[in-house]
């Protein structure tokens, strides 16, 4: 997430003890305990809102909301119930055309005269 090298670490404390002098401890304990409470207040707002949802998403998760782990969870795992099935088709009576393989070679895709 941050990309801070061994020497840039040691100019920022340097900057650290040289604004805050010997109050840094003070502000690094005021710094922990603000981080402890947002971490706090985000942790209740989940806790709410899965309590506000009620039971039919006792398993959803906030990180599913995000687009990458939605397109990842839906699209490429193994599905639980239907979807892509082994033998290739999305359901059982599909037509052949519709197959993951699609066409053979020769073969002509599925045409309606009254579709155009």
């Amino acid at each position: 997430m941050f990309d801070v090298g061994l020497g840039e670490m040691v100019v920022l404390v340097v900057l650290a003890l040289v604004i805050f002098g010997d109050k840094l401890p003070q502000v690094a304990g005021q710094v922990g305990r603000t981080l402890r409470q947002l971490r706090e207040m985000a942790n209740n707002a989940k806790s709410d809102l899965q309590e506000g949802l009620g039971p039919e998403f006792k398993d959803f998760d906030v990180a599913d909301l995000n687009p990458k782990t939605f397109v990842r969870k839906h699209l490429f795992e193994d599905p639980d119930d239907g979807g892509l099935v082994s033998n290739g088709k999305l359901f059982d009576d599909e037509p052949s055309y519709m197959t993951a393989g699609g066409l053979d070679y020769g073969e002509r895709p599925p045409f309606d005269n009254e579709a155009t």
